[in-house]
C-alpha cells in the first residue's frame, strides 16, 4: 500500500492532480521521508543548513526505496505508524478514480445522439450483434467488440446508433459514445483527448483526469473493469486510435465503425468483423418514401424504385434525394429520376468535377452519393450554394451559427437561416442547438465545388475570417475567466469588465471556451496551415485559461507547438518577438500536466533566453518562475526559492511605462507568496511568515477592491506554515480568513480545501466537534462544485471510527 501511495503522489506531483490536496499529500511525503533522514543520523529536510534533502522519487527504484522509507518510519513509534496510516489513506484517494454508478446516476453516462426517424433495415445485423452478447463466453477483462465497417454513407453511424437504442436496457451502467472523425489522419480525435472526455463522464473530476494517455487509459480501464456498458466508437482511422478506448470488462459491449478493416482489433482483441453492404432495392424504396414524407407518397411505384436505384440503396444519397424531395413541392419524382439517370450514363456535365479524384477504397458506393448531392446542390439557390461551398474551407469539427457566418462573410441571422435550409436537404446534419455537421463526403463535395467555382483564395480568405473571429471571441471569454492576468496580442485591446459583473461570468466562460475548445483547435491547425502565423500564437494565447483550468493536455501541447514555431517566424518578420518565450513558457506548463518535467525545463530554459534576447523582462520574469513552480513541484525548495528571487529582480528592472508595468504589483505579490511557501518548506518559519505577510499586503493593495482569491491563498499558506511550526492556535485565526476570503471571491472547490485544512487542525486542537462540522462543510462544496470524488472521500473518513 505504501509503494501504490508513493507512486500515486509521485505520478500526480507535477501534473498537478488532486489539487491542493495532491500539493500537500506531496509535501507531507516530503516531511517524512526527511524525518526518516533526521532520526537515521542524516541530514534533515528542514536544517536549512543546504544539506541533502529528499528528492521527488520519480523512477520505480526509487519509489520502492521511500516506501521502505515510509514502512521504517512506521516501526518507531505508535504516533509515528498512525500519520504514515493517514497519508497513505489520503494518497490512495489521489489515485483519480469515478464514483461507483450504484451510487450516482450521474455517473452512468447516456451519451448517444438523436436517433434517426427514419432508420430501415438492418435486422439482420442487430441480431447477429445479439447473438455475439447471447452466445459469449466472457473471459476476464475481454469485452464483446463488433467492427462495423463499409464505405462512406453507408449508415455505419445511423445504425451503431439504432442499435445501442435498442440494445440499452443489457447495459445499465450507461452508454459511451464519440465519433472519431476518422475520415483522415488529420481529423481523427487522439485517445488522450477521447478518454479525457470519457473519464469526466464516468464521474472523475476534471482536475483528476491524469495528463498523459497512458494513466489515462488504466484509469479508464478502472473506471469500466466491473460495469456493464456500451461504448460506440464512430468513425475510426485505425486500430491504434480504437485500443487505449477499450473497456476492460466482459460486461461490456464496444460497437466501432469505420471505413477501413481493422486487423489488429480482429486478431489481438477478438474483434468480430461484418460489413455493412447497401439496402435493398425494397428496403431503398421504403427509406426514399419515409425522407420524403407522405405528402410525396402518390408517387408511381416504378418511379421511386428507379430513384431508389441511381441512388445505390446507399442511406446517405437516400436520405439526401429524399430531403430534396421533402422541401421542393414543385421538385417531381420524375425530374429525380431523369436527372440521376443522366448523371450516371455521363449526360451532365456538372457531375464530371464531383467524380473526378473520388474513387473510395471501400469499392464504388461513392458516386450514388456523389450524384445525389450534385442534384440537391443544384436546386440550392445561388446565395445558399455560395454559402454551402463556404463552410465547407476547413474541416471543422461542427459549424456553428458564428463559424458559418465568418466562412460566408454573412450576418449571423442570414446564416442560420442559411444553416437551416442545408440541414433541410440533408447537405447538414444538426447535432446540438445551431451546431451543425458536414458528413465528411458532403464537405468533399462543397470542399471540390468551391475549388472550382470560388478558387483557392477565396476560400483562404473565408478561412481566415473565420480564424479571426474564434480569436475575438476566445480572447473576450478568456478575459473573463482570468482578467488579471498577463497577457499579450491586440485581441486583448480595450477589453474591460463590465462594472455589474455576475460573479458567475467567469465560469460560464469557461465552459463557454470549453464547449468550442475543438473547433478553437480546429482553428489554430487551420490558421497553421494557411500560414496565418500572428493567428496561430494569439489563439494558443487566448487558450491559456482554458488549458490551464481544465487541463487536455494532449491538445495544449499540439497547439502549442504549433504556437511557438508560428511565433518565431513571426519574430524573423518584423512580428512581436516577445510571443517566443510567452508560447514556450504555456508550452512548459502542457509538459508538466502530462508529467514531462526534463521537456517543461527544456522549454523554460528556452523560453528564458529567448525573452532575454528581446528585452522583455515580464516575459523572462514569467519564465524563471515558472521554473521556480516546477522545481517546488519536484521538492527542489532552496533552488525554487533562488528562481523566485531571481524572478522578483527581474521584474525590479521594469521601469513607469515599460512592458510589464502595469502587472508589476500582482506579479511581485505572487512571487512574495511562492518565496514564503518555498521557505515554509526548509522551514525558516520566521522569514515564510514574514514573506507570506508581505504578500497578503500585497494583493489588498491590488485595484478595485484587490485580490480576494489569492489573499484566500496566502492565508492558506500561512496556516500551513503556523501549523508546521507547531502553532496551532496561529494556523486556526489564518484559516478562519481563507474561508471568508475564498467565500467573497466565490471560490467553491478552493474553499472546500479550506474548510479541510482547518478541520486538520482542530483536530490537532482536540476540537474533534468543529472538525467534523469542518469536514462536512467541505464535504458540502466539494458535492456543489462537481467534485464527487472529493465528497465522498470526506463523508467515508467521517464514517471510520477513531483510532
Amino acid at each position: 500500500m505504501a509503494l501504490s501511495a508513493v507512486g500515486t503522489v509521485a505520478s500526480g506531483a507535477l501534473s498537478g492532480a488532486g489539487g491542493e490536496m495532491g500539493r500537500r499529500t506531496s509535501e507531507r511525503l516530503c516531511g517524512l521521508l526527511g524525518r526518516a533522514r533526521t532520526e537515521d543520523g542524516g541530514a534533515g529536510a528542514g536544517s536549512g543548513g543546504g544539506e541533502e534533502q529528499p528528492t521527488l522519487p520519480v523512477t520505480e527504484q526509487e519509489q520502492r526505496a521511500a516506501a521502505l522509507r515510509l514502512v521504517e518510519v512506521a516501526r518507531r513509534s505508535p504516533e509515528a505508524a498512525r500519520e504514515v496510516a493517514e497519508w497513505v489513506r489520503e494518497a490512495s484517494w489521489l489515485a483519480p478514480r469515478a464514483v461507483p454508478a450504484v451510487a450516482h446516476g450521474a455517473s452512468r453516462p447516456q451519451m448517444l445522439p438523436p436517433a434517426t426517424a427514419v432508420f430501415t433495415d438492418r435486422q439482420d445485423v442487430i441480431a447477429w450483434i445479439t447473438a455475439l452478447l447471447d452466445d459469449a463466453d466472457p473471459l476476464p477483462g475481454a469485452p464483446t467488440i463488433a467492427a462495423l465497417t463499409g464505405p462512406g454513407g453507408i449508415g455505419k453511424t445511423a445504425f451503431a446508433v439504432h442499435c445501442a437504442y435498442a440494445l440499452r436496457e443489457r447495459f445499465p451502467d450507461g452508454i459511451l459514445f464519440v465519433d472519431l472523425a476518422g475520415a483522415s489522419s488529420g481529423t481523427a480525435l487522439p485517445p488522450s483527448d477521447v478518454l479525457a472526455r470519457f473519464l469526466e463522464r464516468l464521474g472523475v473530476p476534471p482536475a483528476m483526469v491524469p495528463g498523459d494517455e497512458a494513466r489515462q487509459r488504466d484509469l479508464f480501464r478502472d473506471c469500466t473493469a466491473d460495469r456493464r456498458m456500451m461504448v460506440v466508437l464512430d468513425n475510426a482511422h485505425s486500430d491504434a486510435q480504437v485500443v487505449p478506448l477499450l473497456p476492460a470488462s466482459p460486461g461490456c459491449l464496444v460497437l466501432v465503425t469505420s471505413r477501413h478493416r481493422l486487423g489488429r482489433l480482429v486478431a489481438e482483441h477478438g474483434a468480430r468483423p461484418r460489413v455493412l453492404g447497401p439496402l435493398s432495392t425494397a428496403d431503398s424504396v421504403l427509406l426514399l418514401r419515409r425522407v420524403a414524407g407522405s405528402e410525396r407518397a402518390a408517387a408511381p411505384d416504378a418511379v421511386v424504385q428507379a430513384v431508389a436505384e441511381a441512388a445505390g440503396g446507399v442511406p446517405l444519397a437516400l436520405c439526401t434525394t429524399g430531403a430534396g424531395l421533402a422541401v421542393r413541392e414543385h421538385l417531381a419524382w420524375e425530374r429525380v429520376a431523369r436527372e440521376l439517370s443522366e448523371r450516371i450514363h455521363g449526360q451532365s456535365g456538372g457531375g464530371d468535377a464531383m467524380r473526378s479524384g473520388s474513387a473510395d477504397d471501400s469499392g464504388g458506393f461513392i458516386d450514388p452519393v456523389r450524384r445525389a448531392q450534385d442534384a440537391s446542390y443544384r436546386e440550392l439557390t445561388p446565395e445558399c450554394a455560395a454559402f454551402y461551398r463556404a463552410i465547407a474551407g476547413w474541416a471543422w469539427p461542427t459549424v456553428t451559427v458564428m463559424c458559418a457566418a465568418h466562412a460566408a462573410g454573412v450576418e449571423e441571422d442570414q446564416a442560420r437561416e442559411l444553416l437551416e435550409q442545408l440541414a433541410r436537404v440533408h447537405l447538414l446534419e444538426e447535432v446540438g442547438e445551431e451546431r451543425y455537421r458536414f458528413h465528411d463526403l458532403a464537405r468533399a463535395h462543397a470542399r471540390e465545388l468551391a475549388v472550382t467555382e470560388d478558387g483557392h483564395g477565396r476560400m483562404s480568405a473565408g478561412v481566415r475570417r473565420v480564424v479571426v473571429g474564434y480569436l475575438r471571441w476566445a480572447a473576450e471569454a478568456d478575459f473573463r475567466v482570468m482578467p488579471l492576468r498577463w497577457r499579450l496580442g491586440p485581441a486583448y485591446r480595450a477589453l474591460v469588465l463590465p462594472a455589474d459583473r455576475d460573479p458567475a461570468d467567469g465560469r460560464h466562460a469557461l465552459a463557454q471556451l470549453r464547449s468550442e475548445r475543438e473547433n478553437l483547435a480546429a482553428a489554430i491547425r487551420a490558421a497553421d496551415h494557411h500560414g496565418f502565423d500572428d493567428l496561430v500564437w494569439q489563439l494558443c494565447e487566448a487558450m491559456w485559461g482554458l488549458h490551464l483550468l481544465l487541463g487536455f493536455h494532449a491538445q495544449w501541447i499540439d497547439t502549442h507547438l504549433l504556437g511557438v514555431e508560428a511565433a518565431r517566424r513571426c519574430a524573423e518578420e518584423f512580428g512581436d518577438r516577445r510571443a517566443v518565450g510567452r508560447m514556450l513558457v504555456q508550452l512548459a506548463f502542457g509538459h508538466m500536466g502530462a508529467g514531462r518535467a526534463d521537456d517543461a525545463e527544456q522549454a523554460l530554459a528556452k523560453a528564458g533566453v529567448a525573452d532575454e534576447a528581446c528585452g522583455h523582462h515580464r516575459g523572462q520574469a514569467s519564465a524563471v518562475e515558472a521554473l521556480g513552480l516546477l522545481r517546488l513541484k519536484r521538492w527542489k525548495y532552496a533552488d525554487a526559492q533562488r528562481c523566485f528571487e531571481e524572478a522578483r529582480e527581474i521584474l525590479g528592472r521594469i521601469r513607469e511605462g515599460d512592458d510589464g508595468w502595469a502587472d508589476l504589483p500582482r506579479a511581485t505579490a505572487l512571487l512574495e507568496h511562492h518565496i514564503g511557501r518555498a521557505l515554509t518548506k526548509q522551514r525558516q518559519f520566521a522569514e515564510a511568515l514574514a514573506r507570506l505577510n508581505d504578500a497578503l499586503v500585497r494583493f489588498r493593495q491590488l485595484p478595485d477592491g484587490g485580490d480576494a482569491y489569492n489573499e484566500g491563498r496566502v492565508y492558506m499558506s500561512l496556516g500551513e506554515a503556523h501549523l508546521e511550526a507547531g502553532d496551532t492556535d496561529l494556523a486556526r485565526v489564518c484559516l478562519d480568513k481563507a474561508v471568508k476570503a475564498m467565500e467573497t471571491a466565490g471560490a467553491g472547490l478552493q474553499l472546500a480545501d479550506v474548510f479541510e485544512s482547518r478541520a486538520r487542525c482542530h483536530r490537532l486542537s482536540d476540537r474533534q466537534a468543529e472538525a467534523a462540522d469542518d469536514l462536512r462543510a467541505a464535504a458540502a462544496h466539494y458535492e456543489g462544485n462537481g467534485d464527487r470524488v472529493g465528497a465522498e472521500r470526506i463523508r467515508m473518513g467521517l464514517a471510520e471510527p477513531e483510532a
